[in-house]
């Protein structure tokens, strides 16, 4: 795959409230090596602005919203729109993200198919 992908996730609903999950190699297309958040993001600031050589990563707006500005590897740029905890935007190795117009509570999972590694990070900006 070489373009961002938005994923369903699960989501059972009662009236006690909503469930959602998900598995490694089921739902996503990769065994989960690492797990990081972005929260309490200031008003007009922006996270991102890299892409992964190497890595696959998920994003998913638990709570509140956000902008994911995307340039894929044929250049393709994409704005995605993550306000559903039911929601995930993968994104394949090389592609370039910028994430921006946080709203006041968002935050965001980070899934990634791979341990942290600086030199990982394509810090060229395609936004």
């Amino acid at each position: 795959m070489t373009r961002p992908l938005l994923i369903d996730i699960p989501q059972i609903s009662d009236p006690r409230g909503n469930l959602s999950f998900l598995e490694s190699q089921g739902i996503l297309p990769f065994e989960i090596k690492r797990v990081f958040w972005t929260y309490n993001v200031p008003s007009g600031e922006r996270r991102g602005g890299h892409a992964y050589k190497t890595q696959s990563e998920v994003i998913i707006a638990l709570s509140g919203a956000v902008d994911i500005v995307t340039v894929d590897q044929n250049n393709t740029r994409v704005v995605f729109r993550l306000d559903r905890p039911n929601k995930a935007l993968l994104l394949p190795a090389k592609t370039w993200r910028r994430m921006e117009y946080f709203s006041g509570n968002a935050f965001c999972l980070h899934l990634s198919d791979s341990k942290y590694n600086d030199g990982d990070y394509d810090r060229e900006d395609r936004g």
